[in-house]
């Protein structure tokens, strides 16, 4: 049995790294899908699973795949499903990292990344508002809550765009308001 779970993470995690493009926020949604129908946790764990890799050192799908694996499965599962998120892309970087310095200048090659930029784009989008959606940070009504989430949101945006603050004192910064809010 936990052959077989170990398998189902190594392989899951393998394809989401294989076919997912756009850096590890674009992969969230996909990864919350995955875990979702193999039913390795719950929602609220797995936003939960999200929070602590966002804020931890390194990119944010390794760590969640780590998480999910060591959650699911334990010390074996972290390993297998680190691999499997991993290895597709070293093997790309190897094998495409020698034909781009040779072809990164051609009309086809330029065109190309121009045009996944806007998937990119959209799938950060739809992890963001995936996540807003089951944490009931957007709702159809409107609480004292909702109000301070989305107060705290709207602070978090101008400090870190127009007031150009360091991603970590805005997380410290909220989670400190929190605190007070929550607890």
């Amino acid at each position: 049995m936990i052959k077989v779970v170990l398998w189902e993470l190594f392989s899951t995690f393998f394809i989401i790294g294989l076919v997912s493009f756009g850096g590890g926020y674009a992969m969230i949604p996909v990864i919350e899908i995955e875990v979702s129908q193999h039913d390795w946790m719950t929602t609220q764990q797995f936003t939960d699973i999200i929070a602590i890799a966002g804020m931890s050192p390194g990119p944010i799908a390794a760590n969640s795949a780590i998480l999910v694996g060591y959650s699911t499965v334990g010390i074996s599962g972290a390993i297998l499903s680190a691999l499997g998120i991993l290895l597709p892309a070293i093997l790309f970087v190897i094998i495409v990292g020698s034909f781009f310095i040779k072809l990164h200048h051609h009309p086809v090659v330029r065109s190309m990344f121009y045009g996944l930029r806007p998937i990119v784009t959209s799938l950060v989008i739809y992890a963001s508002v995936s996540f807003a959606l089951s944490n009931n940070i957007i709702s159809k009504t409107i609480s004292w809550q909702t109000v301070s989430l989305l107060l705290v949101f709207g602070l978090s945006l101008f400090a870190l765009l127009k007031l150009r603050w360091h991603p970590a004192y805005v997380i410290i910064l909220s989670g400190l308001v929190g605190v007070m809010l929550y607890s």
